[in-house]
């Protein structure tokens, strides 16, 4: 009956799906073994036979004969009288081998090797789930919301493991019930101690990426390539595709008749307005393609400090710019140049910064967040519809009109 934890912690423990019999047992000797250590000082001379199976252990301690009253290491060492008490026919010099019961190391020894070894096998788990979810990094996956908290949704897969997903990777529109199928992109795992930090995230430009790759063929087989993808997660995204294949159009066969291929993506996504476009590697071209729905009349590029000057007509200004500036910084991300919107035909213009003495600088950056960086920009503008787009009041837009426009008559 000694053994009965024992028993009972190999029985709990040998079906676990995440380990095999030899790392069991591996585990198994590794916590006897510092047991040994702690009761004896040393385990060198002891043998440990173990059948996880059936919960069997032995444990035999290796002896030398030595003449009574000269035993110098009791571990090592045993005296002919003690000896002779196990087998009558040992001599001085003769290795003995004798069986140690577990009762031997003590009730909390046992004990406390039976924690030792659930730790052991928790931290076995542990680091096989972070290789396993490590793998898949960069991935979509498919889990269930088991609770929802204020900053983070707490999500559960089909083997019990438990993935976050924080407020800031989640699409603004997202609403999730308990019980709810999640999809998004294994983010990041880390080992925070020796536990695995699974963090899920749907505001990824990945994530949009795996979805092409699952929604559209052509992408999934390789015929089509993703050069690059960027979002403004809920609103906007804009993908550059390409293709070694000159039958194939890439950004038709992504976006499909009446969009009938993207609509799906465009649904997981909150109704995210995606633009797909034709890569170049041609830059003004790029920044033309990636400025659409607008019609650029002329690009100026400065390579050096990756600046676009760009060039339209006056109606077209505020389609290049987007609802919130969103399609003017976006076609920034994807084509890695500074974007600036010039109109055609207005000679005369001055630059927000120019007016830093008036106008205040926190004001002047609301513009700018909106691709609105000089005064007939900003002249050209409805003042209602500047305030839905900025965290400006009307009041506040009208005094800058004023100035604006005194200081272009002057």
């Amino acid at each position: 009956m000694e053994n009965i934890a024992l028993i009972e912690s190999f029985s709990e423990f040998k079906d676990d799906k995440f380990i095999d019999r030899v790392t069991l047992m591996a585990i198994l000797e590794e916590v006897f073994r510092n047991a040994l250590k702690k009761k004896f000082g040393s385990d060198d001379n002891f043998d440990i036979i173990i059948n996880p199976d059936k919960g069997d252990l032995e444990i035999w301690r290796n002896r030398i004969v030595v003449e009574d009253g000269e035993v110098e290491e009791p571990n090592e060492e045993i005296s002919l009288r003690d000896a002779r008490k196990i087998e009558p026919d040992f001599e001085v010099g003769e290795d003995v081998s004798e069986e140690v019961k577990l009762i031997d190391l003590g009730r909390r020894a046992i004990l406390a090797l039976r924690q030792n070894l659930i730790a052991k096998i928790h931290e076995h788990d542990n680091t096989t789930i972070y290789k396993q979810f490590k793998e898949l990094e960069g991935e979509i996956y498919t889990a269930e919301v088991h609770h929802i908290r204020h900053r983070a949704v707490i999500l559960v897969d089909d083997e019990g493991n438990e993935i976050v997903m924080p407020k800031d990777r989640q699409i603004p529109s997202d609403f999730f019930r308990k019980g709810d199928n999640v999809r998004g992109i294994i983010e990041s795992v880390e080992l925070k101690g020796n536990k695995p930090s699974i963090i899920m995230s749907r505001t990824s430009p990945k994530f949009l990426e795996q979805l092409f790759f699952q929604e559209i063929p052509e992408v999934f087989d390789g015929l089509i390539t993703i050069k690059k993808a960027v979002r403004i997660p809920g609103e906007k995204a804009k993908v550059a595709v390409d293709s070694y294949d000159d039958r194939i159009d890439p950004v038709g066969a992504c976006v499909g008749v009446k969009g009938s291929r993207i609509h799906g993506i465009v649904r997981e996504l909150g109704n995210e307005n995606i633009d797909v476009v034709n890569w170049t590697s041609n830059p003004q071209l790029l920044v033309t393609r990636a400025l659409s729905p607008a019609k650029i009349s002329s690009v100026k590029l400065n390579d050096e400090k990756m600046t676009a000057q760009v060039y339209l007509k006056p109606d077209e200004v505020s389609r290049a710019i987007g609802r919130g500036g969103h399609n003017i910084r976006l076609a920034g991300q994807l084509t890695g140049y500074e974007i600036d919107v010039f109109r055609e035909g207005v000679e005369e213009d001055v630059e927000l910064t120019e007016f830093s003495d008036e106008i205040d600088s926190w004001i002047i950056e609301e513009f700018k967040k909106i691709g609105l960086d000089t005064a007939r920009s900003v002249l050209e503008q409805d003042s209602e519809d500047l305030a839905k787009r900025t965290d400006l009041e009307v009041e506040t837009i009208l005094e800058v009109v004023r100035i604006l426009k005194e200081e272009l008559e002057d």
